[in-house]
């Protein structure tokens, strides 16, 4: 005859146990917890500028857009003088909401030697009508992909907008910004040549 033989592990306590809800709910807030801050990371990285290509300043001169009124835009009439560029869209509510402020800036500057130039990432007739609605006093290249090719060139990895790049007199880049430029961002880079 076969007798059971007794379980004589220790007991496990309930506390410890992986069924305890509670245990279950620290276990799936810290994975939680983790993947959060290890998301916002790569968030993070990847809408920072990343490095400037080899001759994407140089290449920057050599390029020439058209106008929302069919112009030709030569960068190359820009080099010499400080420079911000605003890659934008009319799709893009914080490239909008920036529009003005970088309008305002332009005419403040524009004595000084600055100059704005505005690359739409955009169809040419979405960008001829929100200009008639909201004009600006700098100029506007209609940039489509090769503006988006323009700005990986200059780091922009995501083609994320609005991006802006600030290049000095020389022709070299200062500054570059993912994300709604704001006042303060202006103001520095006012101080810079």
């Amino acid at each position: 005859m076969t007798h059971p033989i007794p379980d004589t592990s220790p007991a496990t306590p309930m506390d410890a146990s992986p069924a305890n809800p509670a245990r279950r709910r620290w276990l799936y807030a810290g994975v939680a917890g983790a993947a959060a801050v290890g998301g916002a990371g790569v968030a993070w990285w990847k809408f920072q500028p990343h490095a400037v290509e080899d001759g994407a300043e140089k290449a920057l001169w050599a390029m020439e857009f058209e106008t929302p009124d069919g112009a030709a835009l030569p960068l190359q009439r820009f080099a010499g003088k400080p420079l911000l560029i605003n890659f934008w869209a009319t799709w893009c509510a914080p490239c909008v909401e920036e529009l003005p402020m970088l309008n305002a800036f332009y005419r403040e500057h524009a004595p000084k030697g600055w100059q704005v130039v505005a690359l739409a990432i955009d169809q040419p007739s979405s960008v001829r009508k929100f200009l008639a609605r909201l004009p600006l006093e700098f100029p506007v290249g209609l940039a489509g992909m090769q503006g988006t090719d323009l700005g990986r060139s200059f780091g922009n990895l995501t083609g994320g907008l609005p991006f802006t790049v600030v290049l000095g007199g020389a022709g070299r880049v200062l500054h570059r910004k993912m994300g709604q430029v704001t006042a303060q961002d202006l103001q520095q880079w006012a101080a810079l040549r």
